[in-house]
């Protein structure tokens, strides 16, 4: 049965274009940044100095945000010229180079730390959402995102989710209806809760409820449901659930998923396995930016500003 967030798993690279449109994103982060302007630089860097640099990544991880960080410089001077030397999906290995700048030294140095931010959480996105994807083997489960975002990158780090080999779930509370506990608290049973829902969803709107128990699976398969998400259900109950749809409901496990347990979970027959850490609390791949030997002054100044 086709997952009801078909539309958000299909990867696409962001091209120039796509990289612009999140151009309020990064203009916002570098307000917060610069401010009025880049003091250190400005003392110490000759207006006329040019500098040559590698971004490149100093873990093993997969790249993501390679055209947003290249945005970064363009909007702060775009004279700066940058060529991209990694695509995003890519897996990377520790001294990998992800893109190189060249051209006037303050404009890279004024960008270079919400370049880094920006690439180093996309990256750390796409590289933990692959170690999911990687350990769900052959199963066919696909690993989904939640809405434990970032307030105001959302849009982002779904995008890194998907450089990972993940597959976004619902973008917000306005594209697909999700049924959950406290819903259930003020309806009063799952029965009603998706009757209503069905009765007033508009045409083609995905529809999914949540179920602490087996009893309330059976209860939403009797009403017709044909998403239903398990909440923290031990894995007996899973493999219970997933003989009980026989494919006529498209099931999500959710609730407390660790890496270790993705493979035996995928094992159960689940079609989809939703995991908050994703983008909750990822860590940053470590990527950073050098000068070249030739620039050994320029070099030694933004070693400085680290």
């Amino acid at each position: 049965m086709r997952h009801p967030y078909e539309e958000h798993a299909t990867f696409a690279p962001l091209d120039a274009e796509g990289a612009a449109a999140f151009d309020p994103v990064l203009l916002a982060a570098l307000d917060e940044d610069v401010g009025g302007g880049d003091v250190t630089t400005l003392a110490l860097i000759p207006a006329d100095a040019e500098a040559h640099g590698a971004i490149a990544s100093r873990r093993a991880g997969v790249a993501a945000g390679i055209p947003l960080a290249a945005r970064v410089f363009a909007l702060v001077d775009p004279r700066v010229q940058v060529r991209m030397a990694a695509a995003d999906g890519d897996r990377l290995l520790p001294g990998d180079v992800l893109l190189r700048v060249d051209g006037p030294a303050r404009g890279i140095l004024t960008a270079e730390r919400v370049a880094l931010n920006v690439l180093g959480r996309l990256c750390g996105i796409a590289t933990l959402t692959r170690r999911y994807v990687d350990a769900v083997g052959g199963a066919g489960t696909r690993i989904v995102d939640t809405r434990k975002t970032t307030p105001g990158l959302r849009a982002l780090e779904r995008y890194a989710v998907r450089a990972g080999g993940g597959c976004n779930h619902r973008t917000g509370l306005y594209d697909a209806i999700l049924i959950k506990d406290n819903h259930l608290a003020v309806v009063g049973s799952v029965r009603a809760a998706l009757e209503r829902a069905m009765a007033d969803a508009p045409q083609g709107m995905p529809i999914e409820v949540e179920c602490d128990s087996l009893d309330q699976v059976r209860e939403a398969l009797n009403a017709g449901a044909r998403a239903i998400l398990l909440d923290n259900m031990a894995l007996d109950a899973m493999r219970e659930a997933v003989a009980m749809a026989r494919g006529r409901a498209v099931l999500e496990a959710s609730g407390g998923i660790l890496l270790e347990r993705i493979p035996e979970i995928a094992a159960t027959g689940v079609d989809l396995i939703s995991v908050g850490a994703l983008t909750h609390s990822v860590p940053a791949l470590d990527v950073g930016l050098d000068f070249s030997p030739q620039d050994q002054g320029a070099r030694r100044t933004q070693r400085n500003l680290a």
